[in-house]
């Protein structure tokens, strides 16, 4: 059933010439380098008019038209930073321990816990039912032209919360079609059965069920049980089903791959797009084990988000995830697809083209991130962490599945600059995945505290200066986002209201991930000793694993664990006040200092300013040694090497040659960048690497604006871009497709 036609997605943010910026549409570049993640599912808009979502997760863009007040200069502003409070570096309570029950209430910034109760992207019975197991059995088959279904069953093991329940409700959507639903025998002991097996059809007792609209991006499934439960009564369903060409649930045709050989398929679940997986409580409130049994055609492989991975019999493969996650975060991928061992708990996962690559790349990196989060955060629970490198045709970034992250290949660089890309998801691994906001209004306790993990492991392996670097592109992509929404747009706060009928995916910005980290940031300089905040990430990540939250959860637990900050009020210092950090938006009231940063930031800009100057001075240039510089600095000078374009005539003929860390770079983010400046600054000598960048990949993020600078460049530019698309359009994805169409003029699907 035809979903929502995806609108243009917006010129890339930062430079000029629609490009680069220090990341784009979902990041800032550079920031994308420390934190992958743009992405977010997907869509499957196929060619028999099944529209998809979105390729970085921003697509939409919002209707900003009716919000367009702004602060007074529009400029970075903020309060006057408060002293730390005497005695904020006074010892907390210990570690771990459960803080003594919630005295104070804060009426201004308490309410959020009433918003989870009801989540209003869900239609499920969080209410009136506790999922205690989920378990998938399905079975994987593959179409013509990137077609494809799944067939099989959802199995949901529950116990009852309220008398006199008479109906679940589980998330589903139009894509899946349900075929039957049954009640199962209760395994032994009342206890979860784990799911090894389905129960035969006939030991199932028939349910009515009836799907109903719920939303633009999901249904209700609404089961009818034969008679009243009482709380405590526990009830196996089974639904059988199958799932086409859903939006969390994405077909890639042979060409898309990187072996062109074989079809290949994905799950992409946040925010809310897995119920076109399997029908589910589709809320991050709800928490739970899963298992599965996969089965896939004859010389494919099975992937999924779970501990234990078994290949069975019969091209049947077994799965178990025994710690509770949300339905978001359960994700499958079949494909030709390998594996390498790349550390003591990590592999990496490819197409057999690309596994050499992959292992390259990452052997004996991983180990090193989990093991300096480890440190700061507390143990990692997952057990095993592994990468997956997707298909060129990928449009994303990457997604933070639980050991296995999801990435684009582009991350591949061949000499590991871009290996650090993945801290901010395995980040993830304890603020996000362990602790998980309980409702997507609260998003920023996701991602604000991973954008603080990120930067602490950063600031631990690469010291303040790079660190501060990446950290200050993060927020000049902030700065930008507001200058475009104004300041006072309701989205920019951290705790957001998400109405019934509105998709999650709809209130994306940059806010969560940079006003977050700023408040994170500030929770930390209220207590003045690194060491203590560490020590309270520990404490805040044990007492809340495996469970979800609000912010009132976090913020009780900070002031109970520093008592003397609660004693002394810092929940309301006046231009500080909680209440405001959540409620009202606007620019973050508190910055950290980023000054170290500047060590770095300055040779960049003065090297730039050297290179666009009227003044060729060629000796001041060469005196410049650029060998040590990392990709973030490398990215930076770039950046600003674009804003200065088009350069005096030669220039970027003899950077080419000076730099050919840079004109040949294997580095997708160096490769964006180059082929950018050589595209407005006309050097037609170089055309043929844009066009061969283009035929490498997909990548939403690096195609589109490479295709904006063809067409607004000169007419050899134009015709090399229609040139370049008629001949890479089939191994693109779909919805990029559409959008370069656009860019170009032409004719769109559906149009």
């Amino acid at each position: 059933m035809p979903g929502r036609k995806l609108p243009d997605p917006q010129p890339t943010m930062g430079t000029a010439g629609g490009g680069g910026g220090i990341l784009n549409k979902h990041r800032p570049i550079v920031v994308h380098l420390q934190r992958l993640r743009a992405l977010r599912c997907h869509a499957a808009a196929k060619q028999s008019g099944n529209p998809g979502r979105r390729q970085e997760r921003r697509l939409r863009p919002y209707d900003f038209s009716s919000v367009r007040a702004r602060s007074a200069s529009g400029a970075e502003r903020r309060s006057e930073v408060p002293a730390r409070p005497a005695g904020s570096s006074s010892t907390p309570s210990p570690p771990g321990a459960r803080p003594p029950a919630h005295s104070f209430r804060f009426a201004s910034w308490r309410g959020a816990r009433a918003m989870a109760a009801r989540d209003a992207a869900s239609a499920c019975s969080a209410a009136s039912f506790q999922l205690r197991h989920l378990h998938l059995e399905l079975r994987v088959d593959f179409g013509p032209a990137g077609s494809g279904h799944l067939q099989g069953s959802a199995r949901l093991e529950l116990t009852c919360l309220r008398d006199h329940a008479r109906e679940l409700v589980l998330d589903s959507h139009p894509s899946l079609e349900v075929e039957s639903a049954g009640l199962a025998p209760v395994p032994p002991g009342n206890g979860c059965s784990h799911g090894e097996g389905r129960e035969a059809a006939s030991s199932l007792r028939p349910l009515a069920f009836q799907s109903r609209p719920f939303a633009s991006y999901g249904s209700a499934l609404h089961l009818t049980l034969p008679e009243p439960l009482t709380a405590g009564d526990t009830v196996v369903v089974e639904v059988a089903y199958r799932a086409g060409e859903g939006p969390g649930v994405c077909w890639l045709t042979p060409e898309q791959t990187a072996g062109k050989q074989k079809p290949y398929m994905y799950t992409q679940g946040q925010a809310v797009l897995n119920r076109s997986f399997f029908p589910c409580f589709d809320t991050p409130a709800v928490k739970s084990p899963y298992s599965a049994i996969i089965k896939v055609p004859e010389g494919f492989t099975a992937v999924m988000s779970a501990v234990t991975r078994e290949k069975q019999k019969d091209n049947t493969f077994f799965f178990k995830m025994p710690h509770p996650i949300p339905s978001y975060l359960v994700a499958l991928v079949v494909g030709d697809i390998v594996s390498a061992e790349v550390g003591p708990r990590s592999h990496v996962w490819a197409e057999p083209c690309l596994i050499k690559a992959a292992k390259k790349e990452y052997d004996g990196v991983i180990e090193e991130f989990l093991a300096t989060g480890e440190k700061l955060f507390g143990p990692y629970v997952w057990e095993r962490y592994d990468v997956l490198f997707m298909p060129p045709s990928f449009p994303f970034g990457g997604m933070e599945n639980p050991c296995i992250t999801f990435v684009t290949p582009c991350l591949l660089a061949g000499d590991r600059s871009l290996a650090d890309v993945i801290i901010h998801e395995i980040s993830h691994s304890w603020f996000g995945n362990l602790v998980t906001n309980a409702h997507w209004g609260e998003f920023w306790l996701n991602e604000g505290f991973t954008m603080y993990a990120q930067r602490r492991i950063s600031m631990v392996l690469y010291g303040a200066a790079y660190t501060c670097l990446e950290a200050a592109t993060g927020r000049a992509l902030l700065r930008q986002h507001m200058d475009n929404t104004g300041e006072n747009h309701p989205l920019n706060k951290l705790r957001v209201t998400i109405e019934l009928g509105v998709d999650p995916e709809d209130t994306y910005n940059e806010t969560p991930y940079e006003k977050g980290y700023c408040f994170v940031s500030y929770l930390a300089h209220l207590v003045g000793d690194q060491s203590k905040f560490d020590g309270f990430l520990q404490a805040y990540v044990n007492q809340f694993k495996f469970q979800s939250i609000t912010a009132d959860d976090a913020l009780e637990f900070y002031l109970d664990y520093f008592p003397a900050l609660k004693k002394q009020g810092v929940a309301s210092i006046p231009g500080f006040e909680f209440d405001r950090w959540l409620n009202t938006p606007g620019w973050p009231p508190y910055l950290p200092d980023l000054s170290p940063g500047e060590e770095l930031m300055k040779p960049a800009e003065n090297l730039a300013e050297l290179w666009a100057s009227p003044d060729h001075n060629m000796e001041a240039i060469r005196a410049v040694d650029i060998s040590a510089w990392k990709t973030f600095q490398l990215v930076y000078f770039l950046d600003k090497i674009l804003q200065k374009s088009p350069l005096p005539d030669g220039r970027v003929e003899e950077m080419s040659a000076l730099y050919p860390r840079i004109s040949k770079a294997e580095n997708a983010e160096l490769r964006l960048r180059w082929c950018q400046i050589v595209l407005k600054n006309n050097h037609e000598a170089e055309f043929g690497k844009v066009k061969e960048f283009l035929r490498s990949q997909g990548k939403q993020k690096y195609t589109l604006p490479i295709y904006r600078a063809m067409v607004n460049g000169s007419e050899t530019a134009q015709a090399l871009a229609n040139e370049t698309f008629s001949s890479t359009a089939p191994q693109l994805h779909v919805n990029v497709q559409n959008y370069v169409k656009k860019i170009l003029g032409l004719k769109t699907e559906g149009s």
